[in-house]
């Protein structure tokens, strides 16, 4: 939309265009049988047609390429390029030239212009050139405003804008998922999974170049989306990694505490920011457009003010034997030292062995122990570790802990010899 501030005819002409790779020309193929009326008429033009592909005159797609016709669809993360000229139309030198090209969203004013340097003159039939570049973050209505001014031989100042509307569209949809996962053996603290679903809502494919996570200080991040083939890996969405229009893919990300951070247990409990994701694509002759997420949070899972977790366990035992377990006690209160004791309960299936209401001491905040347990399981089959009791003497408050973890109970006589 062009709108002019002053009626009066300026000695300078403003054009604008917008800078973007051209696209593939495309006909309209008209053919017919040769015992139609026209014969191989058809045939003939579509050979003599420089816009065709020799050998194949019949496809839709030619070999020519087409300049862009208007400023065209424009996509969030993408960088907007426009080529400015003023051209003195006049025969009479213009002097104190100044060009300014401001971008207009619906929050900011952005100020585009290479250089805020007036030109100290220009001659009949010549022109001043600039190109401005600017990687579009804000989705909806933006307006270019170029606003020229300069001086005349007699004196006299003018000054004139011109606006440029256009819509910037969003080309993603990006949805997120957590799962926190419970901490195994070799891990102090859990881990945390990231599914991100990834849409192109635009009417192109799209070749996706990067979608990564780049996590927050206390986490370190490893990207599932390979399958290990001999000595590399090979992407999960095959070697040509397109997305065609409106299809969706699922991107799998497992994040872990740093050691320093790991057995930090209050530290980690209010942990909420995990990272944000980094996508680079490209559309039709290599246009390149990035996003970055805004920070992601989650919903840290809630421990109590105790944690209790299993750090060894055997995966199976055998009927009415003991075996051994370690557990991990953890307070996670930053605040408060509690003096715990001990309580095992037997269940149906599960039995302890030792003295329940055993003091297990004072844990100081943000610290942890490690306690040995002995029991044995008077069922076969996958069975539930549960019966086990915390109190805290300080407060008089008591927390129980069943379905810590399973095992598997087979039987060691698989027969009597005759």
């Amino acid at each position: 939309m062009d709108v002019n501030q002053a009626k009066q005819e300026h000695l300078l002409a403003l054009k604008v265009m917008r800078l973007t790779k051209p696209t593939l020309f495309t006909n309209m193929p008209v053919t017919c049988e040769d015992r139609d009326l026209p014969g191989d008429l058809f045939n003939l033009l579509m050979k003599e047609d420089p816009s065709t592909v020799k050998g194949a005159e019949s496809l839709m797609l030619g070999e020519m390429l087409t300049l862009p016709q208007n400023f065209g669809n424009i996509f969030l993360g993408e960088t907007f390029s426009s080529y400015i000229s003023v051209h003195n139309d006049s025969a009479q030198v213009v002097k104190d030239i100044l060009v300014k090209a401001d971008l207009q969203t619906s929050s900011q004013r952005l100020n585009l212009s290479a250089s805020n340097s007036a030109v100290s003159e220009l001659k009949p039939e010549c022109c001043i050139d600039d190109v401005i570049h600017h990687e579009v973050k804000e989705i909806g209505t933006h307006i270019l405003v170029c606003a020229v001014s300069y001086t005349t031989q007699s004196g006299e100042k003018l000054y004139f804008r011109k606006f440029f509307k256009f819509q910037v569209l969003k080309p993603l949809d990006v949805k997120t998922k957590f799962y926190n996962a419970e901490s195994d053996l070799s891990s102090v603290t859990d881990e945390v999974f990231l599914e991100a679903q990834i849409q192109n809502i635009t009417t192109s494919p799209m070749f996706m170049e990067k979608v990564s996570l780049e996590p927050s200080l206390m986490y370190n991040v490893t990207e599932l989306n390979t399958v290990t083939a001999g000595d590399s890996g090979e992407s999960t969405f095959g070697k040509m990694s397109y997305l065609q229009p409106m299809d969706t893919r699922q991107y799998l990300y497992c994040l872990k505490p740093k050691p320093e951070f790991a057995e930090k247990a209050g530290v980690i409990k209010g942990v909420t920011v995990i990272g944000k994701l980094d996508i680079v694509w490209k559309t039709n002759l290599g246009e390149r457009g990035r996003l970055q997420t805004s920070q992601l949070q989650r919903m840290a899972p809630g421990y109590g003010d105790v944690r209790l977790s299993l750090e060894l366990i055997p995966d199976t035992v055998n009927l009415e034997e003991p075996f051994d377990i370690t557990c991990k006690i953890t307070n996670c209160s930053s605040e408060r030292t509690m003096d715990l004791v001990l309580e095992m309960c037997n269940t149906s299936s599960i039995h302890w062995c030792g003295v329940s209401g055993r003091q297990l001491g004072k844990l100081s905040p943000s610290s942890s122990l490690y306690l040995p347990l002995k029991l044995l399981s008077s069922v076969q089959g996958l069975q539930s570790i549960s019966g086990l009791r915390l109190t805290d003497t300080f407060l008089k408050r008591t927390y129980e802990y069943d379905d810590i973890a399973q095992v598997c109970v087979v039987c060691p006589f698989n027969g009597l010899d005759s």
